[in-house]
Formats: C-alpha cells, structure tokens, sequence
C-alpha cells in the first residue's frame, strides 16, 4: 500500500470515531431545519399585511357577460 492511501484510512477512521465521541458526549453540533427561523420580522408583517382586492377591467367584464 502506498503511505498516502494508509494515511488517508487512518484520517477516515479518526474522523469516524471523533463523530462518535461527540455523539456519546452530547456536544454533537444539531443541523438547523429549514425554512425561515422562528422570531423572523418577516412572518410578523406578512401575518399583518390585508390580502389585495383583485380589480377586473372593464373588457373583462364584459367578456365574463358575454352568453
């Protein structure tokens, strides 16, 4: 086996067993979730904001009139 292959396994297993420690330990770093985080200023205002009237025009007045 060439030095560089051996030391990249034993660079694996040493990465493997720090994930292991951590995990056993508790100080294992959490993954966020998705989405917008909770206390965003934008989920206030949208939660605030009144939906838009929908305005139709005068031709498509007539075209919904129309038999």
């Amino acid at each position: 086996m060439e030095v560089s292959r051996i030391i990249a396994e034993i660079d694996e297993q040493i990465s493997k067993l720090q994930q292991a420690r951590e995990l056993l330990s508790g100080t294992a770093v959490k993954v966020k979730g998705r989405g917008r985080p909770k206390g965003s200023k934008n989920a206030k205002t949208a939660a605030k904001a009144a939906p838009r009237k929908r305005k139709i025009s005068a031709e498509g007045r007539k075209r919904i009139a129309k038999p």
